[in-house]
């Protein structure tokens, strides 16, 4: 087999499998070849088909659990801001067969487009023998062929972009050519990013939606100035939420599961005018699930353990109370992994109109 050649010096294994594929044209070309869909920006929450060989076109994840349906939910927000799901990941691609049919009818169009001359063309005809010929790219063998005498022993791994990640760089990070991975096999070491379990976790924890985050207020909508307003939740409210995130081909079968359980509430009462019981505005979580005590009659005259107390009125409009949620976070998955996530937020606001006593003089 050839040596590997330090192409990276003149191209990265990213600019190279876009040419390859046809999704990166020098020039612009107007006769450019049709990009190759490698699964990338597909959508996530769907598990690719198989075909008559039972062989998976694309195996993608599926989720299931507390996933965004809409409604008075949203998704849960990281408190550790260093923190951020995976931009993208390797996985299962295609069988030997049909990554073949493929990647060399790409290959082929790369090669005729015009423009493609040069250490472009060059590049293109180190992918074409890398399949074809058994030449090692980089640190990677290469394969005779494209591997159909293996065809159904394994698969064909790519790159799949996080349609949720914002950053165009990032979300192509995963750009090495797609390789081997035999059926019941891990990925190779280099591969970092390869579908796993934590992967899979923080997915799961990306597409976790939470219900929305309403307080019963006593005083309701309205209150006074300097009149204690009790605040508190319920246990049937909110109790712990899960979000499974799962990936199946064949000889590869995975999936996590994140949970998140309540913790604490947090009032932030939309002025500085205003008092928080406790003070930090933190209300923790109560033996029996609820946050709070609920008022009472004959309770006027006590501090409530959670509320707010509004030193001035709003006027003739309203405050925006905050009310906010924390979640303990942590998963388990596929062979008995597991472990904590960064807690998670999700709140929602409601209007609050603070009037005046009005005092009678006599």
């Amino acid at each position: 087999m050839p040596v590997n050649t330090p192409r990276r010096t003149v191209f990265s294994t990213s600019t190279v499998l876009f040419l390859a594929v046809g999704v990166l044209i020098l020039a612009a070309p107007s006769s450019a070849a049709k990009p190759v869909n490698f699964g990338k920006g597909d959508d996530a929450n769907q598990q690719g088909g198989s075909d008559s060989t039972g062989i998976y076109a694309a195996a993608k994840i599926q989720y299931s659990g507390s996933v965004a349906k809409g409604g008075n939910t949203g998704n849960v927000t990281s408190v550790d801001v260093n923190w951020t799901p995976p931009p993208c990941w390797y996985a299962p691609y295609l069988g030997a067969k049909d990554f073949k049919a493929k990647m060399s009818k790409s290959i082929e169009d790369s090669l005729n487009t015009p423009g493609m001359g040069g250490t472009a063309g060059s590049a293109i005809g180190d992918v074409q023998r890398h399949y074809e010929d058994d030449y090692g790219w980089t640190d990677t063998p290469g394969y005779k062929d494209y591997n159909v005498d293996k065809d159904g022993d394994g698969m064909f791994w790519a790159g799949v972009e996080n349609p949720n990640e914002p950053d165009f760089l990032k979300r192509n990070s995963c750009s090495d050519l797609p390789f081997w991975v035999e059926n019941g096999e891990a990925p190779p070491p280099q591969y970092e990013e390869a579908i796993s379990p934590e992967i899979l976790a923080a997915l799961a924890y990306q597409h976790m939606q939470l219900p929305d985050t309403k307080v019963t207020l006593a005083p309701a909508a309205n209150t006074k100035v300097n009149l204690p307003t009790w605040a508190w939740l319920n246990k049937t409210v909110f109790d712990e939420v899960q979000a499974t995130a799962a990936l199946n081909a064949p000889g590869f079968n995975i999936q996590a599961t994140t949970t998140a359980k309540p913790v604490s509430l947090k009032l932030e009462p939309g002025t500085e005018d205003a008092e928080t019981y406790p003070a930090s505005g933190e209300c923790v979580i109560n033996a029996d699930g609820s946050i709070g005590k609920p008022y009472a009659q004959g309770k006027a005259s006590q501090t409530p353990p959670c509320g707010i107390k509004y030193l001035r009125s709003s006027g003739g409009g309203t405050y925006n109370l905050r009310a906010t949620i924390t979640w303990d976070i942590a998963w388990t998955g596929t062979g008995g992994a597991g472990g904590d996530l960064p807690d998670g937020t999700f709140g929602g606001q409601q209007a609050i109109t603070v009037q005046e006593i009005q005092a009678v003089n006599r």
